[in-house]
């Protein structure tokens, strides 16, 4: 079972992949090194991958190689998290949560996708039933409706001039 170490702090400069093979190539062809690089400039975006065969081998080289400089720089060596759903799916719930500063509304969740079919969904039911009241199809941030509440409250008690 093949396992990939983290390469980070490296320097963000145009790196070749070659370059950061030959730090680790005393290791053997076994290693494998993915550099990551900005798509638009070429540059490195300091960090890479290092696909090592065992844990016991992953183990040795973040020993040996973790701090060894490469360019001005120490890298940072350690074993990379493994990709999974669970935490892709939390990085999206992450994004679309509603910050204390910009309420939005709880209708809000999911991806852009959705909020777009959702918004153009409720874009003509609006248009088709103009009759009906404009509060009857907004509802407030949950954190602020009692507020608000009151706010309309005391709108509604205040005579008219």
């Amino acid at each position: 079972m093949s396992i990939r170490l983290y390469i980070g702090n490296l320097p963000k400069e145009e790196i070749e992949k070659s370059e950061l093979q030959a730090v680790f190539a005393e290791e053997g062809n076994s290693i494998t090194t993915k550099l990551i690089k900005d798509r638009k400039t070429g540059k490195c975006r300091g960090f890479g991958f290092l696909t090592v065969n065992n844990d016991e081998q992953a183990d040795q080289i973040i020993e040996k190689y973790n701090g060894h400089m490469f360019k001005d720089s120490p890298i940072k060596l350690e074993k990379a998290l493994p990709r999974t759903k669970s935490s892709e799916e939390g990085e999206e719930q992450q994004t679309s949560k509603p910050s204390a500063s910009t309420p939005s509304s709880p209708i809000s969740t999911g991806s852009s996708k959705s909020k777009k079919k959702s918004r153009r969904g409720s874009n003509s039911k609006d248009s088709s039933s103009s009759g009906d009241s404009s509060s009857d199809g907004v509802r407030p941030d949950p954190r602020w409706a009692a507020e608000l509440e009151k706010l309309k409250q005391k709108l509604a008690a205040q005579p008219t001039n």
